[in-house]
């Protein structure tokens, strides 16, 4: 599939049609990982590695433990 880019403000835009989204599973609030390999782009859904959830975990536990400590310290 050829694409062309698209104008948008003082950018450039690149459409993917909706039947890519859909075998990506891609929605408007998918964050994205866009790199390249220095001849060609890639853009993929970006995915949580294992120390960003460990540490999600560790401040759910935290926020679920000490959450009313939290707030009045907050105040």
């Amino acid at each position: 599939m050829v694409k062309k880019l698209t104008k948008h403000g003082n950018s450039l835009a690149l459409v993917i049609d909706r039947p890519i989204l859909d075998l990506l599973k891609i929605d408007s609030e998918t964050a994205l990982d866009v790199s390249t390999d220095g001849k060609q782009l890639i853009i993929a859904p970006s995915r949580p590695d294992d120390r960003r959830k460990k540490f999600d975990a560790a401040q759910e536990w935290a926020h679920r433990r000490y959450g009313k400590a939290f707030r009045k310290l907050a105040e």
